[in-house]
């Protein structure tokens, strides 16, 4: 009696101090916008008295500039952007949530499920909230300058401060943009569970995440997408169309450090775990192959020629993933497995982000190929020869895959080689494997901090008992089968 007291209590503890520290996220999150309200406000009232006493010819010319450049509503591109949105989302729930349910054992499939759902939940508020902001605020942004903004936003749209449904970003409603890259946000951290799937607390997911998006995916974001003055975007000038850096290597290089830090699942590579149900898997799949058309086409922000190649290039290097994972496990095992070709066709996906929107057929062949055969290579020789536990195989595809896209990026994005950048391939590489390297850091050294602070607050692994068990029953305490 007294043991599992004393376990009721650590529950219990756990459970709050969950539950405060994702409070104290939101009010350290709300403090600094309050401290700098003043200041905005100052510095406002400070702009409008300088822009008083500036010369009226030059007030007249500005004017004339800004209503020559104002941006209005187009309503074709709103409305592909609507849809793009909602593809993107459906790649999360039920997408990806199908895809990662179908690969565990059917012990862990609620738990799978419960994380992909409760991070759409969670990572919605945060964006909400600072997230955004964080991410996409322009404020201290100088074209070819290296600022402290240069690495991440001001929080001058905190709670979306100033977006109303006038606003505009581009030719869409600002609001659609940032449910649009909501969705991103929501995607990114969900990549990540497939490396601890089966032993992590939920509680840990939970809080780990919820950091992570703020301080590693929302700087990241900043410095590849939030224009001129940015990092990635402007000061060192690489590519990334729909996110390599930003999604891909981002999560893996996280899921390569959660799946070392939370460590093996009981029985790994001495008993057989394998997936309880692929044809979830494979609906999943389909989901996330279907999805995508949102997740790159969708980057472009209008309904034109670029969206559209985009959208052919995606298919193309997909389908050419998917099969050359399908031949090499053919030459290799003798039978070509539907694991093997829907995870192919992921990798695909994967390294045809980057560029999407910059490549051509042939670029988007050659990417599909490659991402294929290394991406075949790091969920299997590689995997197995370093010993680590990538559950579902997230650093494997995502990192692996990521990178090989963003570097391939640098070379056939050139219009010699069929892309649409005017750019000199040695140089254009050197951005690339730079971006990739401050990605892989900040990712990393970021991620290694946050999973020490949760793992010192609630524990990061759930207990033996509970793991032989399965975190249905002992996170949820329901089964995803009642048969």
């Amino acid at each position: 009696m007294q043991q599992r007291s004393a376990s009721h209590f650590l529950k219990k503890r756990f459970n709050y101090s969950l539950i405060g520290a994702l409070i104290l996220i939101l009010l350290i999150s709300g403090v600094p916008s309050l401290i700098l309200t003043h200041n905005v406000f100052a510095d406002q009232h400070e702009t409008s008295e300088m822009e008083a006493e500036a010369p009226t010819e030059q007030a007249a010319d500005e004017d004339a500039v800004e209503e020559e450049e104002e941006p209005s509503l187009n309503s074709g591109d709103t409305a592909w952007m609507l849809i793009a949105t909602a593809l993107v989302l459906f790649m999360t729930i039920p997408g990806l949530a199908l895809f990662y349910g179908g690969l565990v054992r059917v012990q862990n499939v609620l738990s799978v499920l419960m994380q992909c759902f409760a991070l759409t939940g969670l990572i919605t508020i945060l964006w909400i909230v600072v997230g955004y902001s964080l991410a996409f605020n322009t404020a201290g942004m100088v074209k070819g300058t290296i600022t402290f903004n240069s690495f991440v936003g001001g929080l001058g749209t905190f709670f979306l401060k100033g977006i109303g449904v006038d606003t505009l970003s581009g030719s869409i409603p600002e609001t659609v943009f940032v449910v649009f890259q909501m969705t991103f946000a929501i995607i990114t951290p969900a990549l990540i569970a497939g490396a601890f799937a089966e032993r992590m607390k939920f509680s840990a997911m939970l809080l780990f995440s919820a950091i992570w998006s703020l301080i590693v995916y929302a700087p990241l974001c900043h410095m590849a997408w939030s224009g001129d003055g940015s990092l990635f975007g402007d000061i060192i000038g690489a590519l990334d169309f729909a996110g390599g850096n930003v999604v891909h290597i981002n999560a893996g290089i996280a899921a390569l450090v959660a799946a070392i830090l939370v460590g093996k699942r009981i029985g790994y590579q001495t008993t057989a775990m394998p997936p309880h149900s692929l044809t979830l898997t494979v609906v999943g799949a389909s989901m996330l192959w279907v999805g995508w058309f949102g997740f790159n086409a969708g980057s472009q922000l209008a309904a034109d020629g670029t969206a559209g190649m985009a959208m052919l290039v995606t298919q193309v290097s997909t389908a050419t993933a998917a099969v050359t994972w399908m031949f090499i496990e053919w030459a290799k095992h003798g039978k070509p497995s539907v694991l093997g070709i829907v995870t192919g066709a992921v990798a695909g996906l994967v390294a045809i982000t980057p560029a999407s929107g910059t490549v051509g057929p042939i670029g988007a062949l050659v990417i599909g190929f490659a991402s294929g055969a290394v991406c075949f290579w790091g969920a299997t020789s590689l995997k197995t020869k370093l010993g680590y536990d990538d559950s579902l195989d997230a650093f494997g595809v995502h990192g692996i895959g990521g990178i090989v896209g963003a570097l391939l990026t640098g070379v056939f994005s050139a219009t010699v080689l069929g892309g649409s950048e005017d750019i000199m391939i040695g140089s254009q590489l050197w951005a690339q494997f730079l971006s990739i390297v401050i990605t892989i850091i900040w990712s990393g050294v970021i991620s290694f901090i946050i999973l020490k602070i949760v793992d010192a607050i609630v524990g990061l692994r759930v207990e033996e008992d509970d793991e032989r068990m399965g975190l249905d029953l002992s996170q949820h305490n329901e089964r995803g089968y009642n048969l």
